[in-house]
């Protein structure tokens, strides 16, 4: 069996947790999908290599290597909805975002469900509460950025072209409200579009460990995939990447200070 995931340790109180980028289907879930669910269209392509330079600042990275479509690293292992009222993604998805099937036939009953959340989803979690609780222990406080990114276009889960930059914080309730003023102004200087708290707040990771009273800080960005790729391959545009690298360095840097001032 395959990693479920691949963590880097750094020397900065900066943890990015990258939950969607992984591709890996194990064989016998795979065998029971469409090509379409095989296709794992709804991957966060490339964001690992996105950040890539992270480490350069100290931050540590926790990557998992498993599809989503296997089980949502970014959705409470109870399922519970995290946007009431919008379409459901669900823990283990039945469908694309696109809304075409994954599975050819029945699809994922409970106890495939526990069996996934206890051999993918509990591994990465349990990765993640050791690293956030020894970078408090380090540092003081430990910062959790959650990378992201989406297709521009998505008319199941929302309308129109969504903002390039998409910076979640749970309504202000998952860091400090100086923290996400100094990512927003970052973003704000930059040749991106973007928005703090709209469409996409914060999925469970940031809802979870986000606790700023506790020295957890935690943000989510959810970044359109035009930005960076080419949309219709999915393949990595370096001369786009190399771009939004020079707003990303900073907004890390930026946040990365919630620390020093906390």
């Amino acid at each position: 069996m395959m990693d479920v995931f691949n963590f880097h340790e750094g020397t900065s109180p900066l943890l990015i947790s990258v939950p969607h980028d992984g591709i890996h289907l194990p064989t016998d879930i795979r065998a029971r999908m469409t090509a379409a669910g095989a296709a794992v269209p709804d991957t966060d392509w490339h964001v690992a290599e996105l950040y890539s330079f992270a480490r350069e600042l100290g931050a540590s990275m926790l990557v998992a290597n498993y599809s989503r479509y296997v089980v949502d690293l970014n959705r409470a292992a109870t399922d519970d909805t995290l946007y009431p009222g919008q379409v459901a993604t669900g823990l283990c998805p039945l469908q694309t975002f696109a809304g075409e099937d994954i599975y050819s036939g029945s699809g994922v009953d409970d106890e495939e469900m526990r069996q996934r959340v206890a051999t993918y989803w509990q591994p990465y979690h349990e990765r993640l509460e050791r690293a956030l609780r020894s970078l408090r222990q380090q540092h003081g406080c430990a910062l959790l950025w959650d990378a992201h990114s989406i297709a521009s276009v998505v008319p199941r889960l929302f309308d129109g072209e969504l903002p390039e930059l998409n910076i979640g914080t749970n309504g202000g309730l998952s860091c400090a409200a100086a923290a996400a003023e100094r990512v927003a102004a970052v973003a704000d200087a930059s040749p991106y579009s973007y928005v703090v708290d709209g469409r996409f707040k914060g999925g469970y990771i940031t809802r979870h460990y986000g606790n700023p009273e506790s020295g957890v800080h935690a943000m989510q960005l959810e970044i359109a995939q035009r930005v960076y790729l080419n949309e219709a391959s999915t393949s990595f545009d370096a001369r786009k990447g190399s771009r939004l690298r020079d707003t990303l360095r900073p907004m890390l840097e930026a946040f990365n200070e919630s620390c020093e001032s906390s």
